[in-house]
Formats: C-alpha cells, structure tokens, sequence
C-alpha cells in the first residue's frame, strides 16, 4: 500500500474528513495519510481506539511517535490524556489501550539510526493562551506545539521539511480553511504561511527532513 508516498509534493488534507479503515484489532481504526507497506508500515495515521479497545502487545522496530488528541490513551506505564505526546524509541514495546475511547496521531518506522531518547510529555493545563513548547530536539529534527493567538499571520521557514497537525482551531493557508485534524506536510523549501482563525490556533510541528537518509529500514 503507498499513500502520499511522494515526499517532493506538498500535501494538505483535512484528516478529519477521511474514512476510518479497521484495523487489524477489534474496536480500532485509522485515518490513513501517509504510508508504505501494509500492516508493517511507515505510516503517519489518526488512530481511534473504541472504548474498552486495546491493540496486542508490539516491539516498535522503527520508534512510534504520539500526539493524543482526543480521549485518554493507556498502555501498562500509564495514562495519557488529550494534549500528551510522547516517543517510544526502537526495542521499546507496550499494549497500548483505552478504557473511555481515545483518538491519536500516530507516526511509525520514521525514526533514524541512533534515535534512542524516550520521552513522554503531559499538558500540565497552565500552558501560555500563545508562545511555543518544545518537545524534542536533536539537531536533525525539531518537534513542538505553537499556539498562535486570534488573527496572527506567521511564516514558517522550511529548509529540512516540514510537518504539522491542527490540533485545536483553524487556519487558513492560501485559498484552503484547516480545521482540527487538517495534516500538512511539505517538501523543503516551501515555507508555511497561514492565518489563525478567530478562535486561534494551535499546531503540532515537526521540522526535520519528512524521511532521513539514515531511517530505520523495515524488514
């Protein structure tokens, strides 16, 4: 299976308004927008887990990276609630879950050789209205949340690539209206240039090549 598999196209799509295909667990299901292979994949999904849904336990081969968006997500080391996100390296491996129904944005087999920092991030609800939080940084790849307030204009540069998730609000970008769940993904070079709508906006943000050279090969 290939899904906007062509790295050198800019991409903009409106998740929320995709099909949830089943998943191979009972009671949980994706969004698909990017992705090559089949159940073994490099994928970038939004996944929804029912309530009382639980996936089988699974080794992250190529490291799983996490944005909770909805609901809490659990796994045996804790719970996760909406706002979280978090990185589980390569060898690391749970039975991720949820008792009251949840919603993630989900990346996998998209970490590189060397990419072994765990890290779980949880809202502490004291979170600046506006501003910038990082959540990693290991000089190949930024990853954070920008909160931008009513009405603000920004560019953001773009000279390793760039991908990003609405998470709260809605922007426009050119002609286009992004609401929750709007996906944006683009080549190096093409800056992001958008408008907070007039509830503000607030994005997850990776900047860092959309696949580095020295990625985790899959089996």
């Amino acid at each position: 299976m290939r899904i906007n598999d062509d790295l050198t196209i800019p991409v903009i799509i409106q998740a929320s308004e995709l099909p949830w295909v089943a998943s191979p667990a009972a009671g949980v299901d994706r969004r698909m927008l990017f992705r090559v292979g089949d159940e073994l994949a490099r994928a970038t999904s939004i996944v929804r887990y029912a309530p009382r849904s639980a996936f089988p336990r699974h080794t992250h081969g190529g490291g799983e990276e996490i944005v909770v968006l909805e609901g809490v997500f659990q796994d045996e080391h804790g719970d996760y609630p909406a706002g979280s996100y978090f990185r589980n390296p390569p060898g690391t491996s749970h039975v991720p879950a949820s008792l009251e129904g949840c919603t993630i944005f989900v990346r996998l087999w998209q970490f590189r050789q060397g990419d072994d920092q765990q890290i779980v991030w949880r809202p502490s609800g004291a979170e600046a209205i506006s501003g910038t939080i990082e959540l990693f940084d290991d000089g190949s790849e930024n990853v954070r949340i920008e909160t931008l307030a009513a009405g603000t204009a920004t560019t953001i540069g773009n000279r390793r690539g760039l991908e990003a998730l609405l998470l709260d609000g809605d922007l426009t970008i050119g002609d286009r209206i992004l609401a929750t769940q709007g996906w944006i993904r683009l080549p190096a070079g093409d800056a992001l240039r958008a408008v907070a709508g007039p509830q503000g906006a607030k994005l997850w943000l990776r900047d860092g090549a959309l696949i580095h050279p020295d990625v985790l090969q899959m089996p």
